[in-house]
């Protein structure tokens, strides 16, 4: 198996980091698309559409990972997603702008899919989770540096920031030009391999993990940018700096995830993830100053960066030459389906006090009975 270059990782993380700007690029510009497009839905759908596209095309792109080699499925999803990206900045009929960013989601998913399992197949033990935290580092970092970039184009002009999609061309350029094919060789152990009752449990327990810790990420970001203007007085720019932050604190954190769990082991490492999300709610709910907001983001970020990288890990480890397609598609639906479940929370409450009460509340529950949930799994 060939070496990947240092210019080959770049491409990987490049590229992986498309997979948070599909809907957040546009955001700032919102206002812009309002002004120019007659919506008959919420302006929000723009950016949670691909998202529900994910969910529901990630089955089909699992499925399509076992027909196809990792580096032509991800040709497959680069190629639409730069052409849906853009010509969503060019659709005037509602319905078809729906159905674009709709789409869009799908081929996002068969990147995001597709650059796991190339990093799965090129690399091993340790050095595939640093890979993977990596991974997550540059998702975060992605989102960002994206968002900053979509803020400036929009000033300029409200399409701009849909142009930031055809990045997508250039990655496909440089998978092309930096990475070497992987040399497929399916041995009849791995083709008879059956998965244990052990592996399909853990299995369980890592997408519902997914699925929680992406929903208590996500609470945060959904909920900021209309609590800090009311009861801070932030501006859109604090606010911004502020939501930066705990992407920040997430990558530094996502680095070092691979010693924590050398120290604690993969299953307690994402328990304390919960648990700081836990505390990160805690202090938000009964915050009163900014020192409280900035405990708030870093305890928030640490929650990311314990979960959702090591759980995409644990995805690749749990699973076989079988079935990782659809392991990896039900990892995606996890991520993308906890952002989407994410918006429903201010439906409890207009207090957000009992809104972060209720997010603190449950990260302890399932902290709890996922810490249960692993030690089970291990131990059967």
């Amino acid at each position: 198996m060939k070496k990947i270059s240092n210019f080959g990782i770049f491409t990987l993380l490049l590229v992986s980091s498309l997979t948070i700007m599909v809907g957040t690029v546009i955001a700032p510009s919102l206002s812009g698309i309002i002004q120019h497009k007659e919506l008959g839905f919420s302006p929000s759908w723009l950016i949670t559409l691909p998202a529900l596209g994910v969910v529901v095309f990630a089955p089909l792109i699992g499925w399509l990972l076992n027909k196809m080699s990792p580096l032509k499925l991800l040709a497959l999803g680069l190629v639409p997603y730069a052409v849906l990206g853009l010509i969503g900045a060019f659709i005037d009929n509602q319905y078809l702008l729906i159905l674009d960013r709709f789409l869009l989601g799908a081929a996002t998913v068969a990147i995001q899919v597709s650059v796991t399992a190339y990093i799965a197949a090129q690399y091993e033990g340790e050095a595939r989770m640093k890979m993977i935290a990596w991974q997550g580092m540059a998702i975060e970092l992605g989102g960002v540096v994206f968002l900053a970039i979509g803020g400036i184009l929009s000033e300029l002009f409200w399409q701009y920031p849909f142009y930031i999609y055809l990045i997508a061309l250039v990655c496909l350029l440089l998978v092309f030009k930096t990475l070497p094919k992987i040399e497929e060789s399916v041995t009849e152990e791995e083709t008879s391999a059956e998965v244990t009752t052990r592996e399909k449990l853990k299995t369980r327990i890592i997408i519902a993990s997914s699925l929680l810790a992406m929903m208590l990420f996500f609470i945060g970001f959904v909920t900021l940018p209309l609590y800090l203007p009311t009861n801070f007085g932030f501006s859109e720019s604090e606010t911004g700096y502020l939501m930066a932050f705990i992407s920040v604190i997430a990558i530094v954190t996502a680095s070092q995830m691979p010693r924590m769990v050398k120290l604690l082991g993969d299953g307690k490492t994402v328990t304390l993830g919960f648990v700081f999300f836990m505390l990160g709610y805690i202090v938000l709910a009964l915050a009163t100053g900014v020192p409280f907001l900035i405990l708030t983001a870093i305890c928030i970020g640490i929650g990311f960066g314990f979960t959702i990288p090591l759980l995409n890990h644990m995805t690749i480890e749990v699973s076989n030459s079988q079935n990782q397609g659809k392991n990896l598609g039900l990892f995606s639906m996890a991520v993308f389906g906890g952002q989407f479940l994410s918006t429903f929370i201010e439906y409890i409450s207009k207090n957000y006090m009992a809104i972060y009460g209720v997010a603190a509340a449950l990260a302890l529950v399932i902290a709890i009975v996922m810490y249960y949930q692993f030690e089970k799994a291990s131990s059967d």
